[in-house]
């Protein structure tokens, strides 16, 4: 038998965490089929996670697209690229899936060092970076990534916020500054507000 689960729109919210202004986006651009009951949408949830499935982000893929020429930013025909740099896997897990049903094109990494590591081989439009990792720090990567390329946008996560820590992001030109936990619309207005969009 075929599972023919259905869900509400609140479900659906709930199920991808993300709001309904995105939802609405994806059932426009036809990223996942919604049926409309009334005034209520429902979506049948294998459609959902077929199209979670062919969402997943591209970290530790074997195969890598040819990267971009340096300094590039992307266009309105290509979607933007976003790197996050967070040491905690549920957080780079909850990011990566958000930003990818935001219609971005999102790499993941554990640790500073990867993250520079990736930023030297590819130009990204935006780093989603936490504060307080091992071995290299938010801060020390940031001002690295500076000088890959001084305009790139920087959002800063954190759990251990202080006023110096705000004060140097700040001295460093971040766009945006989220503490956790934060919210999946927060971390969306943020990423649409360093992007220009």
């Amino acid at each position: 038998m075929i599972d023919e689960t259905f869900l509400t729109t609140e479900e659906v919210l709930e199920y991808l965490q993300v709001n309904l202004r995105t939802v609405y986006r994806l059932i426009k651009a036809g990223k996942i089929p919604a049926v409309r009951v009334g005034r209520q949408w429902r979506f049948r949830k294998r459609d959902i996670d077929a199209w979670l499935d062919s969402q997943r982000p591209r970290a530790g893929r074997g195969t890598a697209a040819a990267p971009a020429p340096a300094g590039a930013r992307t266009t309105g025909l290509a979607r933007p690229r976003i790197l996050v740099v967070d040491d905690e896997a549920r957080i780079r897990d909850l990011l990566a899936k958000t930003l990818a049903l935001a219609e971005y094109d999102v790499d993941v990494v554990p640790d500073g060092r990867s993250g520079l590591e990736r930023m030297r081989l590819s130009p990204y439009d935006l780093l989603i970076i936490d504060l307080k990792m091992p071995g290299m720090d938010g801060l020390s990567v940031i001002r690295e990534a500076q000088r890959y390329k001084a305009d790139l946008p920087v959002i800063i996560i954190t759990g251990y916020s202080t006023e110096a820590s705000a004060i140097e992001a700040v001295n460093l030109g971040v766009a945006g500054y989220l503490t956790k936990p934060f919210r999946v619309p927060q971390v969306l207005a943020a990423a649409a507000k360093a992007l220009g969009e």
